[in-house]
């Protein structure tokens, strides 16, 4: 059985979020350049955030020198396949029917549909 991996608050999803989008091993200076548009954030913040995603088993930290480097231990794809699954469970109670509501009321475009239609019925998902 697979391990829970927890959800994370937002502040810790934008910065790990930029974790994944950078490659390994990611600086902090590459962090704050990912997030310099999207997400303003103190520095000692980040540091704290980083320091807890840490602590909750998503990133390594390494030191280098004076500075550290941060390799994430749980992929963007296994955290999104983690909190679907608690979604599907906890939101809809399991039910496949009350997913498929809930996914098609949450806003997709019929293109959206229509792609997640195909992916099915090729055995891609």
């Amino acid at each position: 059985m697979k391990k829970e991996i927890k959800k994370l608050p937002d502040s810790e999803l934008e910065v790990m979020q930029a974790v994944w989008a950078c490659p390994v091993p990611v600086t902090r200076k590459d962090i704050e350049e990912h997030l310099k548009d999207t997400y303003e954030i103190a520095l000692t913040t980040l540091l704290t955030l980083l320091t807890r995603l840490a602590d909750k088993g998503f990133l390594q930290i390494e030191k280098v020198g004076r500075s550290a480097q941060y390799i994430p231990l749980i992929s963007q794809q296994e955290y999104q396949a983690s909190q679907s699954k608690r979604f599907f469970d906890k939101v809809c109670g399991g039910s496949l029917s009350a997913f498929a509501t809930a996914l098609c009321d949450s806003g997709l475009t019929k293109e959206d549909i229509a792609e997640l239609r195909e992916l099915l019925e090729r055995g891609m998902l």
